[in-house]
């Protein structure tokens, strides 16, 4: 069984179009998050599933796997989410986000949908928040 660290490094080159990035500290906390929505039925899976939400005005944030081939087939999902507000980021390998939705094939993008009185409204801040101070010192360099 490959653990998260593996699934992480996987040494191919990552498409520049995959932008922004999380580093290995924000994907860990970004998979993280993303396993407890799981647990709390708060996560659609999915290309298709995470552009429903967004057009429903229901996402928290939206993950997407840079190790997408071809990558075009999300690169709608920026777009949409620029469009409606809504933060997302690329993690390096669609293999551990799948392991963290909680199913064994691979996902290539997930939505994190918002719910009201949930446990995990303060988490979603906070990584909304931890991501925002990425993008911002990612862009400086």
């Amino acid at each position: 069984m490959l653990q998260l660290a593996e699934l992480l490094q996987t040494g191919e080159p990552v498409n520049p179009k995959a932008y922004p990035l999380a580093d290995a500290q924000l994907t860990t906390t970004i998979l993280d998050l993303v396993q407890q929505a799981a647990n709390y039925k708060q996560l659609k899976k999915g290309a298709n599933e995470a552009t429903k939400t967004l057009n429903r005005g229901i996402s928290e944030f939206i993950v997407m796997a840079a190790d997408t081939e071809p990558l075009e087939i999300l690169l709608h999902l920026p777009l949409l989410a620029e469009d409606k507000n809504v933060p997302y980021v690329f993690v390096p390998s669609k293999q551990a986000l799948g392991r963290a939705c909680g199913v064994t094939r691979p996902v290539i993008a997930c939505s994190v949908t918002s719910n009201e009185g949930s446990q995990l409204k303060s988490q979603i801040q906070q990584l909304k928040l931890q991501s925002l101070d990425f993008l911002c010192t990612s862009l400086r360099e």
